[in-house]
């Protein structure tokens, strides 16, 4: 790889924010027609570089250079200018436009005082075509499964003329299925030239799809990798600078009373479609329950529909012996529910708030976060410190805003919030969703921990080694069904592949 010419290079790239050196003296080469991974913890400095050789930050220190000369990239239509192309891992689409109207944005094609909706149409096609990206161009954003609307921005960065390619998380909300389609849209991209960065927590796609591997750790390089010879764990290692057990170690689970009964429950979606269909379970005391499925298939509708953020239509839930049907979403906190929500943005924290007034959002009219009506503050802020201290949520100051935080770190802290919560349940839905190698050690191991101090969890996840790992039974969603409850004991990656994938095994179900 190394012959090919170096086609985007950074030299003592160098970036602070106050109380942090989030780059420290970054060198960094990519080679045209590479796919170059970059791994490191969340904060280790990752998205901040991205963010310097794309214009969203200037650096303080240090100097780019595209096709071997320097550049001096002020902001984003440098980057435009200069070839370079970002996807972030929060899409930056207006939902209520079609995908062409998307794409056009900012270089509209016009004739005369019109539009040219038709010229931008045809080059899109002709886009999709050569790098097999399948798109409906008419289509609106919001209709749009989360991976078609990943291609969405691919398009929109080779429509402007992009050759090298950075791609921040990109398989992060992707199914297993998705993400399979992005490695094959990356080859092409390649074949045809293109030079890529990609940003991931997941090891095991990094070493399938690079040809080289940097790793940032607090912010400097500390090491690259090949990944023919590279391993997850030799990763990990390198990532986090001590020893990662990429397994989980749990003893058997001593089940207790259901803390969770769900009775025939039936929930619609956002367009009065049915998404939970008549389902039945239970979760009981010191028990994991996995719910394991292709995101799109009720998981989201029914963690909303226990959680009350969504209304049910039909069937009941009772939690530690209480219905809780259609009850407001505080009376199910107050029932001893916590909740990890899969959208931490939307439904897990405030962004424009503190780290410290997002820690205590479900509780911040108790004691000892209130005395009456009046905030404690001291309390409040003793109870943030520790558990940003024992979550490992790193941030300069537990003042500074949750949108602030790496999307890893506010992760953390939502976590941490939800788990030192006392509760009879916990429903924990993605809870790993781009969050590094050494938290995911971490956050799986409290999950662990709260299973053996009694609480009955129900975990939501589209990771399929999570779910085996973690789990003591595995319920499969489809089609908004539970197809199969099996326990973990019996369970593969084929065999519950397969359930996903809506093959039923016999007219059998084991309970």
């Amino acid at each position: 790889m190394s012959e090919a010419p170096v086609v985007l290079e950074v030299r003592g790239l160098t970036k602070r924010f106050p109380g942090v050196l989030a780059n420290d003296h970054i060198d960094l080469k990519l080679h045209q027609g590479e796919v170059l991974g970059l791994l490191g913890e969340n904060g280790a400095g990752k998205s901040t570089l991205m963010n310097m050789i794309y214009g969203l930050y200037s650096p303080d220190e240090g100097e780019i250079l595209v096709n071997g000369k320097p550049v001096n990239i002020k902001n984003p239509n440098d980057a435009i200018a200069l070839g370079i192309g970002m996807v972030h891992q929060h899409f930056q689409l207006v939902p209520v436009l079609t995908v062409t109207e998307n794409i056009m944005l900012g270089t509209e094609s016009v004739r005369g005082p019109f539009l040219d909706r038709h010229k931008a149409r045809q080059r899109i096609l002709q886009i999709s075509q050569q790098y097999g990206l399948d798109v409906d161009p008419d289509a609106l954003v919001q209709d749009l499964p989360v991976g078609v609307q990943q291609r969405v921005e691919i398009i929109k960065a080779l429509y402007r003329h992009a050759n090298i390619l950075i791609l921040d998380e990109p398989s992060a909300v992707l199914t297993p299925q998705e993400t399979q389609g992005l490695f094959q849209v990356m080859r092409t991209l390649i074949d045809q030239g293109v030079s890529i960065i990609f940003i991931s927590h997941k090891l095991k796609e990094v070493l399938h799809i690079c040809d080289n591997i940097a790793v940032l750790r607090l912010g400097k390089v500390v090491g690259s990798a090949d990944p023919k010879t590279a391993t997850q764990e030799s990763l990990a290692s390198m990532m986090v600078g001590r020893e990662v057990l990429l397994r989980v170690e749990k003893s058997p689970a001593t089940p207790g009373e259901p803390v969770l009964a769900v009775q025939n429950l039936t929930v619609q979606d956002d367009r009065n479609l049915i998404a939970v269909n008549n389902l039945t379970f239970d979760v009981h005391a010191g028990e994991i329950l996995g719910i394991a499925g292709v995101q799109g298939n009720g998981q989201t509708e029914l963690v909303e529909a226990i959680t009350s953020l969504r209304p049910v239509v039909g069937g009941k839930i009772i939690v530690a012996g209480k219905d809780v049907t259609n009850f407001t979403p505080r009376k199910v906190t107050e029932t001893g529910v916590s909740h990890v929500p899969e959208d931490r943005q939307k439904h897990g924290m405030v962004s424009s708030f503190s780290i410290r007034d997002n820690m205590r959002l479900q509780t911040y009219y108790k004691k000892p976060f209130a005395k009456g009506i009046v905030a404690n503050d001291k309390a409040i802020n003793q109870a943030s410190e520790q558990w940003v201290a024992e979550y490992d949520v790193r941030t300069p100051s537990i003042f500074v805003s949750m949108g602030s935080l790496s999307g890893g770190n506010q992760q953390k802290a939502v976590v941490a919030r939800e788990f030192t919560r006392a509760s009879k349940l916990l429903i924990v839905a993605q809870p790993t969703r781009g969050v590094d190698v050494g938290s995911i050690e971490f956050i799986h191991k409290q999950i662990v921990k709260m299973r053996d101090a009694g609480t009955g969890v129900l975990l939501v996840s589209t990771e399929l080694d999570e779910i085996l790992s973690l789990s003591d039974r595995i319920a499969v969603m489809y089609a908004g069904e539970i197809i199969a409850i099996i326990p973990a004991a019996d369970a593969d990656r084929e065999r519950i592949g397969l359930l996903m994938a809506g093959v039923r095994e016999g007219a059998v179900q084991h309970e």
